[in-house]
């Protein structure tokens, strides 16, 4: 969607108020934009080129706005051929709904339109879409997010927007061990201590989960291959899931007693497994070990 130019890609998200460019600026943080919502259109070229001094520090920047800009229609129109003037070959992004719509959401949350005055809210909707026809004429995407869920829209962003590992889920596989408690971030919690203690075989108990021995000695247990394989397909049902409903991180966390063997063994094995399942980016924490 976007194409770059000094190593850097920019986008400028705009459109009616209450179409949805709250959600759209959230789902491009998310896919690793650096956001800035209503920057005054005069200092837009100066930003895009100072991120195309940072060394790779910033590589794609989405500017947000709307109508609360001073001048917006004039000096936007203006700054954005700037920039393509100058090889950046911005991309804008316009979101609209219907009236019947944007009027409902606006009473949802009981706020008034900002081009409202003192009249109605349809007042204010049709001077903002008066005001920014010839924006919406000009955009290189139009959104009608009048049929959309929150879960759609972040979806055609992300399809627009996003690369391959942008729009990757972002696994976090976690040890721990129950004696120091259960770990607060934790989306699915899964206990090992239905697997033998090697802590009370005397030749394992000064290892960890990192060695071999007892890495051998947990995945040979009875169960221990079964549960892993079971629990992969179970994961793979949700992690489809939640890629649907717009999640992108999940921490799986896995505990034994103290969070030194069977965890860990477990938690490196089925990260393993995860990281060669299609649209998964895994890594792996091992929060207690070395507490005792």
């Amino acid at each position: 969607m976007t194409e770059e130019h000094g190593g850097i890609e920019v986008a400028v998200v705009s459109g009616l108020s209450g179409a949805g460019r709250s959600t759209a600026a959230k789902c491009l943080e998310d896919l690793g934009w650096f956001v800035v919502d209503n920057l005054p259109p005069e200092l837009i070229s100066t930003m895009v080129e100072l991120g195309a001094r940072s060394s790779d520090a910033i590589t794609r920047v989405a500017v947000v706005m709307d109508v609360r800009s001073r001048a917006f229609t004039e000096d936007l129109g203006s700054v954005i051929k700037d920039l393509d003037a100058r090889g950046y070959k911005p991309k804008v992004l316009f979101l609209e709904a219907t009236d019947e719509v944007l009027v409902r959401r606006f009473e949802q949350v009981r706020r008034g339109h900002p081009l409202q005055g003192q009249g109605r809210l349809a007042d204010g909707i049709a001077a903002e879409r008066s005001l920014l026809s010839k924006l919406r004429a000009e955009a290189d995407l139009v959104l009608d997010t009048t049929g959309l869920s929150v879960h759609q829209l972040r979806t055609k962003i992300e399809d627009a927007f996003g690369t391959e590992a942008g729009t990757r889920t972002q696994v976090t596989v976690l040890s721990f061990g129950y004696k120091y408690g259960l770990p607060m971030d934790a989306d699915l919690v899964m206990d090992c201590r239905f697997l033998p203690n090697p802590f009370w075989i005397p030749e394992l108990r000064e290892f960890n989960g990192n060695d071999d021995e007892v890495r051998n000695y947990v995945l040979g247990q009875e169960g221990a291959e079964e549960f892993l394989d079971n629990y992969q397909r179970l994961l793979r049902l949700v992690g489809t899931g939640y890629q649907r409903e717009g999640k992108r991180y999940l921490t799986l966390a896995m505990g034994c007693t103290g969070g030194k063997h069977r965890s860990v063994v477990l938690t490196e094995e089925l990260a393993r497994r995860l990281s060669e399942d299609d649209g998964m980016t895994v890594k792996t924490v091992h929060r207690d070990l070395g507490r005792e």
